[in-house]
């Protein structure tokens, strides 16, 4: 239950009615008022509760209804007779009875047939559970039979889920599944040691053995770095994967979710734990973890394929580049060289070129001239294509007819035909010898050859077209078919069908997709609402230049164009007392290790707890397992490795060692990408719930950037930054404005900013509501403006072109109106019309984004530039342009939000920079040669840092709980108060973890004040 009420949910809540006050006629003092609270917690969650579960406020509220001072509540026996009679006057008066041994039998099957098959936490099953006891009117059973009955019904899923999977299997599915893991050398034959015998044939077998052992854990890993023989390995790997034959169907009835699980599960174990485990859940186990392999090897052929065609042609270009530059020189001055050329020769008319030009202007520069000149765009992009073909035709061209058999591509929209069309003639050649193909043969050309290769495609004199070029310019088409998702891949998930990413019961429940995202159903209404909204945002800014109340900005001119000038943003007064708040700090609760600070958040939040194993049972005691679970964490989020915390708690005289193979082991076991989420969102909700608002606001406004980090090679993740330079991987992080990070994701240097902010506010999945989104120019663009208005949050970026943007007219007629605006309205107008006739569809995808079905990343793929445009993505651009403009009216008019902009970034500019102190570990690079490894390590330090800023808040808010604090701090130092600061924390050094000791913070926020007291 909630720790926070307002008074007027109180009066709704735990206000006491007429027959329940009878109840309460012949009780007093602390038994008067514990039984109206037990009361009415009975009412609203359906059971009984603990002393710790009541909140303050609702013993303070109930102790005004029935007059009773709110102190007893401590006096309250929740033990004895008393208690007993009054939970069963609570039953009888609810019409509630106590649960049998029959009735958690009937709950345990239940679970198993409903909720199991579509959820794998505890808590949610725990939910449901009680949810279904108050349908049944039935009291919840005790903490200990619930655990009985929530492990009785996984035991029962798990036995019904693994013999219906086995059931769905041929033998030969089953039998090549099993001989993923067989590896005990056969026995040898009766006649072996006979003349003639193949002595060595146990040895052969014992070899494939171990060969399909070697392939299990290949079926594992991620593919490498972008390379043919990547791609060709990645092929083969999906042909045997294939080949065991698993059906469509296997695993319908049950959730994404639990196949993902079991797929995890089998992540994490050896060939050996795959035999120990029981037939049915050994082959269940293989069967999830090669169907889930299957889609995502999918996925990465496609990566690669894109990869790989970009790589081509950029190599090219570099080659050539590199070529022409040195056949010349480029010429500065060229200008000037002109005019000393022309002045010489009109001077000395009569004289020899030699006497006249050349002791101006030398030979050789003259030859670097022409030469220059020679270089035109034309030769370069002849000797491109010269190199393309043959550096595709002499290495990468064997792997496309592997490609085009093992990837089977599908397509949505008649505009892409001809590309579908030219696949299906590059496979029906795939064997071929020929050079050119045929002439009765029909050869695609709209949408695949561009018209500059046209030339290099065709013979001229036969007029043939030739198979090698032709190749090339469909694999361009091809990738950026599908990078627009106009093209999809059967099998794939990221890269799937893209109406399967739309929510399948939009038609049935329009009417609830649309109050959730809080929009009209009438188009015309929503159109009507931006028109007025669009005009009132140009009227204020024309208003406020007019009246020069906007902060300095103006409209003037820059190089003969229209120019919006805005000034920067000016300095604010340095914070005064805060380096004194941080002294105090230190002063009070001393230098404190990080390690030593990570393990005090979890004494009061509890996030190890999140950390579930992957295996089918946990045998480590609970506080070795807390123990090795914050040395993990110490160690992932400060990049320093499993084997020097081993190493260094090694060291520590007296203390208990845990060795590397032990970290290693809960490593592998518990700490994956889910249970790290979780854990933050547990430290981020309690440091929420932790905060004073008063003194650090709401939290409803937050700010997302990206920091590159190095990384591996071998990653096929790793690219290169053309910002930043050098190869590595993004992490974006969404900061909320007084520094709890709600939400972190890995990406690639290439992946959409835009993308990445959207899907960090839709799953965050923390107590957070963030209504206000702040961001650099990269994280903005009209489709991600169009998005902020459908899904109902403001996106206020720091636009760095702000100068040059130019303003759209609602429509031909109200230029006039906008006089202070001349030159920076644009010429186009919006197409209203557009807008309203997809409206309903533009709501079905903002919906798909809201639900999950679709990831933000793929959807905004569809907007990428080039080639034709379906009417929703336009209609989509079209709203983004009028929100758009609506916020740099808002932006240049109003002083307060550039300022509120610049500060919010600020804040997670700070973030970036904790990362460079705290992830100090190998350079801070993120290690590893697959996904998994830089995603885990990017958590981790998400979570040290979260950590962090929870034990800061506390602190903080110790201290300026005191009177003479409070009267020292300014507006400057409200304004500038941070929980992320490390100048008190030792980062480097010491791993002693003393789990007995804890650092002295008062009560935890959220408990009971008995309790905590």
């Amino acid at each position: 239950m909630k720790r926070e009420w307002e008074l007027e949910e109180l009066i709704e809540c735990w206000t006491l009615d007429q027959e329940e006050l009878v109840l309460l006629a012949n009780k007093s003092g602390a038994t008067r008022l514990g039984f109206g609270l037990m009361l009415k917690f009975f009412e609203l969650e359906a059971r009984f509760p603990r002393r710790e579960d009541i909140p303050r406020p609702a013993v303070e509220f109930m102790a005004g209804q029935v007059k009773v001072d709110a102190e007893l509540f401590a006096a309250y026996d929740w033990s004895g007779r008393t208690i007993k009679n009054h939970r069963a006057q609570v039953r009888d008066f609810h019409g509630f009875r106590e649960p049998t041994v029959g009735d958690e039998d009937k709950l345990a099957d239940w679970l198993a047939d409903k909720i199991c098959p579509v959820e794998m936490s505890r808590d949610r099953l725990r939910a449901a559970l009680v949810t279904r006891c108050r349908e049944e009117r039935i009291e919840p059973p005790k903490t200990t039979r619930i655990e009985r009955v929530l492990g009785s019904a996984e035991t029962m899923f798990e036995r019904q889920f693994t013999e219906t999977t086995v059931a769905r299997l041929s033998a030969l599915s089953v039998g090549k599944l099993e001989e993923l893991i067989v590896a005990e050398d056969p026995a040898p034959s009766a006649d072996a040691g006979s003349e003639g015998a193949d002595v060595s044939e146990p040895e052969e077998q014992a070899v494939q053995a171990a060969a399909r052992r070697a392939f299990l854990q290949e079926l594992k890993e991620d593919p490498g770095s972008f390379q043919l023989d990547t791609l060709l390995a990645e092929i083969v790997k999906l042909e045997r994967v294939s080949a065991i034959g698993l059906p469509a169907s296997l695993f319908e009835g049950v959730s994404e979710k639990v196949v993902a699980g079991w797929r995890a599960r089998a992540m994490k174990m050896y060939p050996s734990d795959f035999e120990t485990a029981p037939q049915p859940i050994r082959v269940t186990l293989l069967a999830a973890l090669c169907h889930v392999r299957q889609a995502e090897i999918t996925d990465g052929l496609v990566e690669l394929l894109i990869q790989l065609v970009h790589k081509i042609s950029v190599r090219a270009e570099k080659k050539v580049e590199g070529e022409l530059n040195a056949e010349f020189r480029r010429v500065a001055g060229k200008n000037w060289i002109l005019v000393k050329l022309a002045t010489a020769a009109l001077a000395l008319p009569e004289e020899l070129v030699r006497t006249a030009l050349y002791p101006v202007v030398g030979k050789r520069t003259l030859e670097d001239i022409i030469a220059e000149a020679k270089a035109n765009e034309k030769q370069f992009n002849t000797r491109v294509r010269t190199k393309l073909r043959g550096s595709y035709s002499h290495h990468y061209r064997r792997g496309l007819p592997k490609l085009l058999r093992a990837v089977t591509f599908g397509c949505n929209n008649e505009v892409f035909r001809p590309v579908m069309d030219a696949l299906a003639l590059l496979d029906r050649y795939a064997d071929s010898d020929e050079e050119f193909y045929a002439a009765s043969d029909v050869v695609p050309f709209e949408h695949v050859v561009p018209e500059d290769w046209k030339e290099a495609v065709v013979d001229p004199e036969t007029w043939l077209v030739e198979r090698i070029p032709y190749e090339l310019c469909v694999l361009v088409a091809l990738r950026k078919a599908i990078r627009r998702r106009e093209i999809w891949v059967e099998g794939g998930n990221t890269w799937r069908n893209p109406d399967h990413d739309l929510p399948v019961d939009f038609e049935d429940n329009r009417d609830v997709h649309y109050e959730a995202l809080k929009k009209p159903r009438d188009p015309a209404d929503f159109v009507a609402d931006l028109k007025k909204r669009h005009v009132a945002a140009l009227n204020a800014l024309n208003k406020g230049l007019k009246k020069g109340t906007t902060g300095g900005v103006k409209v003037t001119k820059k190089k003969g164009e229209p120019w919006i000038s805005v000034p920067p943003v000016g300095k604010q007064p340095e914070p005064e007392n805060l380096e004194k708040l941080k002294e105090e700090i230190a002063r009070r609760w001393g230098v404190i290790d990080l390690l030593d600070l990570i393990k005090n958040v979890d004494h009061a939040t509890k996030f190890t707890g999140e950390f579930t194993s992957v295996a089918s049972r946990t045998v480590t005691d609970a506080a070795v397992l807390q123990r090795r679970l914050l040395l993990c964490t110490f160690g992932l989020g400060t990049n320093m490795g499993i084997k020097r915390v081993a190493d260094g708690t090694a060291a520590i005289p007296g203390m208990e060692a845990d060795t590397e193979a032990a970290l290693r082991r809960t490593r592998r076991l518990f700490v994956n990408r889910d249970n790290l989420r979780a854990a933050i969102r547990t430290v981020v909700n309690a440091t929420l719930e932790a905060r004073d608002t008063d003194l650090w606001g709401p939290g409803t406004a937050c700010a997302s950037d990206s920091r590159k980090f190095g990384s591996w090679s071998a990653n096929h993740m790793t690219e290169w930054h053309q910002r930043y330079g050098g190869a590595g991987i993004m992490v974006y992080w969404h900061v909320e404005r007084k520094n709890v990070c709600i939400y972190s994701q890995v990406r690639s240097t290439t992946d959409s900013e835009v993308a990445s902010m959207i899907e960090g506010l839709l799953r965050h999945l923390t107590s957070a509501e963030i209504d206000r989104q702040y961001t650099d120019t990269h994280g903005a663009s009209i489709v991600g403006f169009a998005f902020s208005h459908l899904l109902d949050f403001k996106l206020l970026p720091r636009l760095k072109n702000i100068g040059s943007a130019r303003l759209y007219r609602p429509g031909l007629t109200e230029g006039e109106a906008w006089s202070e605006l001349d030159g920076v309205l644009s010429g186009k107008t919006i197409d209203w019309d557009l807008i309203a006739n997809n409206y309903d569809q533009m709501i079905k995808y903002a919906t798909a984004l809201r639900l999950g079905t679709a990831e933000a990343h793929q959807m905004l793929r569809r907007f990428t530039r080039g080639g034709p445009k379906h009417p929703t993505y336009r209609a989509i651009e079209e709203l983004g342009r009028v929100i758009r403009t609506m916020f740099i009216c808002d932006y240049l008019a109003n002083e307060d939000l550039r300022r509120e902009i610049h500060e919010g970034l600020n804040v997670v500019e700070n973030w970036n920079s904790a990362n460079k102190d705290l992830f100090y570990g190998k350079a801070g690079d993120l290690t590893g040669d697959d996904r998994e490894h830089v995603e885990v390590s990017a958590l981790a330090l998400h979570l040290v840092q979260a950590a962090i800023v929870y034990l800061n808040t506390r602190m903080v808010q110790i201290v300026l709980a005191e009177p003479k604090w409070q009267k020292k701090l300014t507006d400057a130092d409200r304004r500038g108060l941070s929980a992320l600061f490390w100048s008190h924390l030792n980062l480097y050094g010491k791993f002693e973890l003393d789990m007995s000791k804890q650092l002295d913070l008062g009560p935890v926020p959220g408990l009971d004040f008995d309790q905590a007291s």
